[in-house]
């Protein structure tokens, strides 16, 4: 009986999770992910059927073998019913087993369906997504709200239909032996529910307190423990202060374990007496009844015996609408995900890009950030509602050529508007007006493949996985073989760092690559594009945050990315730029000024101006 209050504990705890609406258009894409699994779905079913009835069985017969006992029937008979018996607990123990492999088989395929399915879109969601969109939610919506999703299969929908079928042959088989004792239980049914429910939902304020103290705590231990966020409070923090608040927390959910210990134990204990009781009114009444002979002793054993399997289903099916619920409700935090459409897609019929050397064009290029309601979620950025105001245009009329081979380079001041041009270049975002060509071909009227094969990006932050130095090289081309990817090194100035490593190009990196310095990480960012061996290299400010030593280094190995490239070069030195083919002076979204280094300093303007306070050097001004 202390499993029925278990049962009924968990089933009123989950009572008080969120109620929404049944959905008929969420069931049918329900349906569609279940399809893959129907064979096994239905055979899972029926070995549920099958189960709940010998469940029944069992009672049934141990009234028969007391009645053949007190009536003194051939030990034969005795025999026979305890034969059965045995029978019926090895079929329960081995269906049992299959029925667990099928639940099993079934949810974990669910899970692996759902979410390869979610990982594969966020894979194709834009890079706005990602800038406003926080990563706990969208790792949540992968293992909380998928594992969710797969109970409403592995659990939910058997113990519904269980549930279901033990009770009503339960409840035939009791009124059959004795109605008068079958209503009294069902009246002493809701002193067995409303505690349940009532502890239940104090259970459950305790447990969603628990989690978000627990998850405040992640989210601490989380930004603490990376390099930067150790560094910071090194730096700047309260490390006693970060302890004290921890401790605090920590503590809350050392009290909160505490106090739902003592609710579940005060619980557990009152419904198994209030179950020893409803067993004591029924041998009672059923003894009375067995002593006028209206009854046969075997009667009230198997009536005792069906009780204990009468409120476990009864309880869970009282809740079942609303595990129903929590589970749809896991789908659809799902399929919302699902449903965001990305705003940068590839055509059904990409044009491939002419091989050989690219140009690059910007023909009146104008391009404004995507307000939040096109791109994000409100329960993924943790807000009430996504601002749906349209973004402001950062580019207006942005137009130049870049032929193959050469050389551009933007300048300007910060925020001008260089990073965008550079980013509109591999279409992780699309124009709003004009065109962004590669070798005469609008970048929206080819495959994202296409694009990536043909373009290298080099950013200034300089990022790596916490993988290997060879995981990090082979992202682009992971069929490379061992000299190619040393090759790669020689040229980037890294062969003699990686190979003095411990473990050479096996050596993992650290979270961002932080157990290299700035240039290394940059240098190996280089070697990434080089092997990748694209026709066009975009460098975002790469040597912007070195210093002179690592510049000079990472400066030979961009020589060596540049070479016989077109590229478009972003950058705050002179040292960059000087030799560009073109530079366009970019401020506020609109190209000033374009020419030659020398050109430029012979108009005596904003680029003179830059010239002076950022690229200033000891050489002298040519013109």
């Amino acid at each position: 009986m202390e499993v029925t209050a278990w049962m009924s504990l968990y089933s009123a705890m989950h009572a008080e999770q969120d109620k929404r609406p049944f959905s008929r258009v969420v069931l049918n894409r329900i349906l569609q992910f279940a399809r893959p699994h129907r064979a096994r779905l239905i055979r899972f079913l029926v070995l549920t059927v099958v189960m709940a009835a010998l469940a029944v069985a069992t009672p049934v017969l141990a009234g028969r073998v007391v009645n053949a006992i007190v009536q003194g029937d051939d030990p034969k008979v005795v025999y026979q019913l305890t034969a059965l018996i045995a029978v019926i607990a090895v079929a329960e123990a081995g269906l049992g087993l299959l029925t667990r492999w099928l639940s099993a088989t079934i949810g974990e395929g669910l899970i692996l369906d759902l979410r390869t399915a979610v990982f594969d879109h966020i894979q194709r969601m834009p890079v706005a997504f990602f800038t406003r969109t926080r990563t706990g939610a969208l790792v949540s919506r992968l293992n909380n709200d998928v594992i969710g999703a797969q109970r409403a299969f592995s659990d939910t929908l058997s113990g519904v239909l269980g549930n279901l079928v033990t009770l009503l042959l339960t409840l035939v088989v009791m009124l059959g032996i004795s109605w008068q004792i079958t209503v009294l239980a069902l009246l002493l049914l809701p002193v067995f529910v409303v505690p349940a429910r009532r502890m239940g939902a104090r259970l459950a304020r305790l447990e969603r307190e628990a989690a978000n103290q627990n998850s405040t705590m992640a989210t601490q231990m989380t930004e603490r423990f990376s390099a930067p966020g150790a560094t910071l409070i090194k730096l700047f923090g309260r490390p006693q202060h970060e302890s004290a608040e921890f401790a605090r927390r920590a503590g809350r959910v050392r009290d909160i374990g505490v106090r739902t210990a003592m609710v579940q134990s005060v619980f557990v204990t009152a419904l198994t007496l209030v179950s020893a009781l409803a067993l004591a009114v029924v041998y009672g009444l059923g003894g009375f009844y067995a002593l006028r002979g209206s009854l046969d002793p075997g009667a009230v054993v198997a009536l005792a015996l069906l009780l204990t399997r009468l409120y476990a289903p009864l309880t869970a099916l009282a809740s079942a609408r609303v595990e129903v619920m929590s589970a749809l409700v896991s789908f659809e935090r799902v399929f919302e995900v699902l449903d965001l459409v990305p705003l940068v897609r590839d055509p059904a019929a990409p044009r491939p890009i002419p091989a050989g050397p690219v140009s690059v064009e910007f023909d009146d290029v104008r391009f404004a950030y995507p307000s939040a309601d096109r791109v994000s979620l409100a329960s993924l950025e943790e807000v009430a509602q996504l601002d749906s105001r349209g973004g402001v245009e950062v580019l207006h009329g942005i137009s130049f050529r870049v032929e193959p081979g050469q050389v551009v380079a933007l300048v300007g001041s910060s925020g001008a508007g260089k990073s965008t041009i550079a980013q509109l270049l591999p279409r992780l975002y699309d124009v709003d007006e004009g065109a962004v060509r590669l070798a005469g071909v609008d970048v929206r009227e080819t495959s994202a493949t296409a694009i990536r094969e043909t373009i290298g990006l080099v950013t200034q932050d300089g990022h790596l996985f916490h993988e290997s130095v060879r995981s990090n090289l082979v992202l682009a081309r992971p069929e490379v073989t061992e000299e190619e990817l040393w090759d790669v090194l020689r040229r980037a100035r890294l062969a003699d760092l990686i190979a003095s490593l411990p473990e050479g190009l096996d050596t993992v990196v650290g979270e961002r690559g932080y157990r290299l310095s700035g240039g290394e990480r940059q240098r190996l960012t280089i070697a990434r594009v080089l092997l990748a061996r694209p026709r066009v290299v975009v460098l975002d400010e790469a040597t912007a945050h070195l210093d002179s030593t690592s510049e000079a280094a990472v400066q030979e190995a961009l020589a060596e990315a540049l070479e016989g490239r077109t590229a478009v070069v972003i950058a705050h030195r002179l040292s960059t730029v000087r030799g560009a083919d073109l530079i366009l002076v970019i401020e506020e979204g609109r190209i000033i000024e374009r020419g030659t280094h020398t050109e430029l300093l012979a108009v005596r303007g904003r680029y003179e101006e830059l010239y002076r306070t950022q690229f200033a050097d000891p050489e002298p001004v040519i013109g």
